[in-house]
């Protein structure tokens, strides 16, 4: 799919990865619903710096936990920009969460940002794409998808949902909308990490390093733009990480 002329909405696009990727899409041509939550600055500031490189993006507050808002937030970017011809579901709810005190609302209050809001994008969204006859859905899993972190449940299980999520989209849209994923690993430090954990990760890491929003960035271009022959999978973007 050739970004020109595209609406792609990037969910979560205010700071770190869904930024690079709102930037990326800009860069290629295409129309970006910048979502955010809480961050209007952060916002404000990827919506000024698309425009000032003569791009087209317009900022978009929704909290991806309430249903109603969500499907006002799909409304709202149609209405906006045009149909939605790219999702890529990036925004997600990262806390620690160790089993002793872990609660029914932590684990509902994740999954309704990570799993359900993607979910009810991606079947309004998806369903109009099918009916036009073409588009592109990209979710963000992780790979603690197949390797749960410890004291991360409630994230763990969202992420390997979407995995699935993903595969039974790309068979259910299909043939017109094709519906991949992109899996990162160590691409970036933790925002609470240490020297010591960053010591850590790196020496489960064959690749010996941090990756970058790049990386990722590369990956979900590649899934838009490059191919219409690819659905259905998931991409590891992780420095081998995930071959401990």
């Amino acid at each position: 799919m050739n970004l020109a002329g595209r609406t792609a909405l990037v969910t979560g696009a205010a700071r770190r990865l869904g930024r690079a990727i709102a930037e990326d899409l800009a860069a290629g041509g295409a129309r970006v619903a910048v979502h955010y939550r809480g961050s209007a600055a952060e916002a404000a500031a990827v919506v000024d710096g698309i425009r000032d490189r003569g791009g087209e993006a317009v900022s978009f507050a929704a909290d991806l936990g309430d249903a109603r808002a969500v499907e006002a937030l799909a409304a709202a970017v149609g209405a906006r920009l045009g149909p939605v011809d790219i999702l890529v579901n990036n925004a997600s709810v990262f806390a620690r969460r160790p089993i002793d005190t872990l609660e029914p609302d932590e684990w509902d209050a994740t999954l309704a940002v990570n799993l359900t809001a993607p979910f009810r994008l991606a079947l309004r969204l998806g369903r109009a794409m099918r009916a036009r006859g073409a588009g592109k859905i990209v979710n963000l899993t992780d790979i603690a998808a197949a390797r749960p972190y410890g004291d991360y449940l409630p994230y763990g299980v969202s992420k390997a949902g979407l995995v699935a999520l993903t595969r039974g989209l790309a068979r259910a849209l299909a043939p017109a909308v094709q519906v991949n994923a992109v899996a990162p690993g160590p691409v970036l430090e933790p925002i609470d990490g240490t020297p010591e954990g960053n010591a850590a990760i790196l020496r489960r890491t064959p690749a010996g390093r941090f990756g970058g929003t790049s990386d990722v960035v590369r990956a979900v271009r590649f899934l838009i733009e490059s191919s219409d022959f690819v659905t259905g999978t998931t991409v590891v973007v992780d420095g081998g990480r995930a071959l401990e």
